[in-house]
């Protein structure tokens, strides 16, 4: 059987055209941002899972001396593309390094190489973007807006160009009560807001940025609502997807369960929480959790670019895939934390500075309270000894980064965000049996508990380096820090109720002193409470 009568068979439930797989057959893609975290996983699915494919470009810039060909060819080598490598080696020769940066006019592009793409793409999958939420407006407009529009005007000349597929994020409206499958009005026109970036230096940019943003919580999540303008409005020259993916975990199944290589978002926290450094975060305990695995957004994004290529040319607006799981999976940030509790200490990280007993709070007085006392305090004085014994210094500075970390995840974890997700929904019944297996989209049937515990293991083995071989000394080194946490938590609550007694002691024995002085032998008074 051929692979266009294969995608066929999986198909033919979905209605009417092909399947997804036979809707792919010879043709080319360029992909941006391959080299992320997302974008290393979406390559992996294609590979795999759309054997037809003709050539995948992935645009990729020199970067810390490597070049773009060495870096894929080392990317190429991780644990994401083991099954790849062993079942369909072959495959790996279907990518093609385009050597490019989207802070470049014309990407930076050959001649030789442009008119390569503007002839054989028919397929653009833009996820390139700062993630960074912390990052001031100058480079976020440059890397998530300008870089935008220069792949869309690159791809405004591709002769075959079926569908334009942008990764956006489905915290990109702020003010929305429950943000729709479609697109909004710019908080200010992005073209406007390019001219003024170009013109103005970061610095002045960075005193702007406060009135600019608005409602924003940052400059990430403002950028990324001002390229969906870019990308609405193109429209009209090109057809157009946006795909919206909530916060995004490591993978559920594929290629490895659990694979990670990344400790931006909730991985950080997982990460800092486990070695012992978070002892508190800001969040809603009752609000939903709204996230979405690596790889059933990789599985979402390729069929969003085959559903939207095929139904898009039919309907008047942007076709627009909100990616979450909250309203398939009924879980609160209270419920993910005991259940994560008890998995940091069956499987323990290496190097743990203090027994895993944070917590999650409401309220922020009680937060701030848990944070000087045992963030704060406690890094100043471990700086204090490593000074004294004339070593390097880092703690307080680590912890000013989690704080910063913290403060910039708060706004996301202590509001419920809602999402009408009809569209991104309808995509799994579409598929036919065959490529609802292979493509999984949906987390209804979740074991919550085995899935964080291949994510928490991920994290360990891809993150940090830490072998599994490993967890029997990490499991006798967090019962030590059991032990040590129990008696100092000992200490500290005797210390609580002894120094008041001593004072009132001292306060007894002096106020005596002081009535024998002044009135001789004459008792203190003491009245009975009746």
């Amino acid at each position: 059987m051929s692979h266009a009568e294969a995608g066929a068979e999986a198909g033919a439930g979905a209605g009417a055209g092909p399947g997804v797989a036979a809707w792919f057959e010879g043709r080319s893609l360029l992909v941006t941002g391959g080299a992320g975290f997302m974008g290393k996983v979406l390559l992996e699915k294609m590979l795999r899972a759309l054997p037809g494919l003709r050539r995948v470009y992935v645009l990729l810039r020199a970067k810390r001396g490597l070049a773009p060909a060495r870096r894929l060819h080392d990317m190429l080598q991780l644990p994401v593309f083991s099954r790849v490598r062993s079942e369909c080696p072959a495959a790996l020769g279907k990518l093609v390094v385009v050597e490019g940066d989207l802070l470049l006019p014309g990407l930076g592009l050959a001649p030789a190489e442009r008119a390569l793409l503007e002839r054989e793409v028919s397929v653009v999958v833009h996820a390139a973007a700062s993630l960074r939420l912390e990052s001031p407006l100058g480079p976020a407009l440059r890397h998530n807006v300008l870089g935008t529009q220069r792949v869309l005007e690159l791809a405004a000349g591709f002769a075959r160009l079926e569908a334009f597929v942008h990764l956006s994020t489905a915290f990109c409206h702020p003010t929305q009560a429950v943000l729709e499958e479609r697109c909004y009005p710019p908080p200010a026109p992005p073209h406007d807001l390019l001219r003024l970036a170009h013109w103005l230096d970061d610095d002045a940019l960075n005193s702007l940025a406060p009135r600019l943003l608005g409602a924003h919580p940052n400059c990430y999540t403002f950028t990324k609502q001002l390229a969906e303008s870019l990308v609405n409005d193109a429209r009209s020259r090109m057809p157009v997807i946006i795909v919206r993916p909530s916060i995004v975990l490591p993978a559920l199944e594929e290629p490895v369960a659990g694979w990670v290589d990344t400790l931006n978002g909730p991985m950080g926290l997982v990460a800092g929480a486990g070695k012992g450094v978070i002892r508190s975060m800001l969040v809603g305990r009752h609000f939903l959790v709204e996230v979405v695995p690596v790889d059933i957004a990789a599985n979402a994004i390729i069929c969003a670019a085959w559903d939207g290529a095929l139904r898009g040319k039919e309907e008047a607006e942007t076709p627009v895939y909100n990616l979450t799981s909250g309203d398939m999976v009924h879980m609160t940030w209270g419920e993910v934390l005991e259940v994560g509790r008890k998995l940091v200490y069956e499987e323990p990280f290496e190097g743990v500075v203090w027994y895993p007993d944070g917590d999650i709070r409401d309220s922020r007085l009680a937060h701030e309270l848990i944070v000087f006392f045992f963030h704060t305090l406690p890094a100043y004085f471990i700086d204090l000894l490593l000074l004294l014994a004339l070593q390097k210094t880092f703690m307080v500075r680590l912890q000013r980064r989690v704080r910063v970390g913290l403060e910039l995840l708060q706004y996301f974890t202590t509001r419920q965000w809602r999402f009408a997700t009809a569209r991104a929904r309808s995509l799994e019944a579409r598929l036919g049996p065959r490529e609802r297996r292979l493509l999984r989209l949906s987390v209804r049937d979740l074991d919550v508990e085995a899935a964080l515990r291949a994510m928490l293991l991920g994290t360990r083995q891809f993150c940090f380096k830490e072998p599994l071989s490993s967890l029997p000394r990490a499991r006798r080194h967090i019962k030590m820090l059991y032990v040590i946490h129990q008696l100092t938590k000992l200490l500290f609550w005797g210390a609580l109720v002894y120094v008041p007694l001593m004072y009132i002691t001292i306060f007894r024995t002096t106020l005596d002193a002081v009535c024998t002085q002044v009135f001789g032998n004459i008792p203190f008074p003491i009245v009975p409470i009746k």
